[in-house]
């Protein structure tokens, strides 16, 4: 059949959708291919030493073991998906244990909610032992506080020097920082000055090396100009110091409403990552500061508050897609029982029980909060103290574990009908949830919650997960 327009016509329509779509992936490149850590850890520089990360493992441990010495004690302290048929009598949860060593994946067809909670607990522990922490964030602002000019040289310069010793003996988390202080009035100079301090004695210290996945944070920005502004002193002490072109990378803090949308109106998130002229690799969530920016008063300060959800969405909204990461807010409830005992002092069983309950009640609502960050879309948060550590890591197991057998089983239907329409069990899935299940595979394996075998057991390649695209999988497998 003869086609209506011609040749050179139809050549003009396609030149303007190739303008435009070279246009839109210059803003929008896609997610970031490397490894986002599941969490910050942030602790005040005058605490910070080269071996942060594996001290604050041994605490976590000590907690874990204290206060949840069996997988049955923490799943049931969490909530976690049908934890409360899990047995409390040591003999039955011996024998249930022995099976679980012997052949887990036997105990998984008939007892999942055992098998997951004993999977997640030793994958807690194996990580807590290895590798506890995954970014650390060494902080001259909320955790640190106002201190005199002095003190706060001394500690700048000190951070630098626990940074450099623990670059010379591979100690460090695998993503590490600083928070600087505002760009306000009130601490503009301080915090350049405590930037400056550190990022010259590192350099003198490691002969201008960084170390792996260093980043500035700024927080509470409020303009572009703040961001910019960081960069131009990124971007002089670079040159002055020696450090690579552009190793300086920042991130910045979403906390207040102005944050958000600016006094024209406009949606300020995409302005202040423009402002940072590509050094920006993530925006992080502040959720205490922005709701007493929006005058929410300190008994609904809450992490799951909808105003907080609101900020969230308007951040994700604006950098989906474009290689910016973004991280959610702390827990400030913290899991310390109120009894302390002495060097020569021992609690009572009573103490012993309150300690366990406050701790466990703290547990539970930082878990709820990541659980309600993961359905959220959000990866990544903060933690503020180790006991808060066993937490973070198994929330983030139970989220994927608990729904993998279901998207394998949706994903390798999909893939294997070349994303035709499925109906798996009663749920219904079309080419828009194609990506999302892709999309759950690829986040779980990024916190290492799913394993390479797992996902290959879906029917999806090596080659077809780096593409990240559920689209041209398809339209690859369809050309076939």
């Amino acid at each position: 059949m003869k086609l209506t327009l011609t040749h050179d016509e139809m050549n003009a329509y396609c030149s303007e959708l190739h303008d435009s779509n070279a246009a839109f992936n210059i803003h929008y490149p896609a997610d970031s291919f490397h490894r986002q850590p599941v969490h910050t850890v942030y602790g005040g520089a005058n605490l910070f030493k080269a071996g942060f990360s594996a001290k604050l493992g041994e605490v976590a441990l000590k907690t874990l073991e204290t206060h949840a010495p069996t997988y049955s004690v923490f799943a049931r302290a969490l909530g976690m998906p049908r934890a409360d048929t899990l047995p409390t009598d040591p003999t039955e949860l011996a024998n249930l244990t022995r099976a679980l060593e012997t052949n887990p994946e036997l105990v998984r067809e008939t007892k999942q909610a055992a098998w997951l909670a004993y999977t997640v607990y030793n994958r807690v522990v194996k990580k807590l032992q290895t590798e506890p922490i995954e970014d650390n964030r060494i902080d001259f602002e909320d955790g640190y506080g106002n201190r005199p000019d002095e003190e706060e040289d001394a500690h700048a310069i000190a951070a630098a020097d626990e940074v450099a010793k623990g670059m010379s003996e591979n100690i460090l988390s695998p993503f590490i920082g600083i928070r600087i202080k505002t760009f306000s009035d009130e601490c503009k100079v301080r915090s350049i000055r405590t930037l400056d301090l550190f990022l010259t004695r590192l350099a003198e210290k490691t002969g201008s090396k960084l170390p792996n996945h260093f980043i500035v944070t700024l927080p509470k920005v409020n303009t572009p100009t703040q961001v910019s502004t960081c960069v131009k002193v990124l971007e002089k002490l670079e040159a002055k110091l020696g450090f690579a072109k552009d190793s300086l990378k920042m991130e910045i803090m979403i906390e207040t409403t102005q944050s958000i949308i600016n006094h024209k109106g406009e949606n300020t998130v995409p302005l202040l990552v423009a402002a940072a002229g590509g050094r920006c690799r993530s925006a992080i969530f502040g959720t205490y500061d922005y709701t007493a920016s929006c005058n929410i008063t300190a008994a609904h300060q809450k992490h799951t508050h909808p105003a907080c959800d609101f900020a969230r969405h308007v951040m994700q909204v604006s950098l989906a897609g474009t290689g910016i990461t973004i991280s959610d807010g702390a827990t400030t409830s913290m899991p310390i029982g109120p009894h302390k005992a002495g060097k020569d002092d021992v609690l009572t069983s009573q103490q012993r029980y309150e300690n366990r309950m406050v701790v466990h009640g703290a547990w539970k609502l930082h878990y709820d909060n990541i659980v309600h960050s993961l359905a959220h879309g959000y990866y990544q948060g903060w933690d503020l103290n180790p006991g808060q550590l066993p937490i973070r890591y198994a929330a983030m197991d139970a989220f994927f574990l608990s729904g993998l057998q279901d998207a394998s089983a949706r994903l390798n239907a999909f893939l294997n009908k070349a994303a035709q329409a499925t109906l798996v069990g009663n749920t219904f899935d079309d080419a828009a949830t194609g990506q999302g299940l892709l999309n759950f595979f690829l986040r779980g394996m990024a916190c290492g919650a799913i394993t390479e075998q797992e996902v290959l057991a879906t029917g999806i390649t090596l080659d077809e997960l780096r593409s990240r695209s559920f689209v041209r999988i398809v339209n690859n497998r369809t050309k076939k």
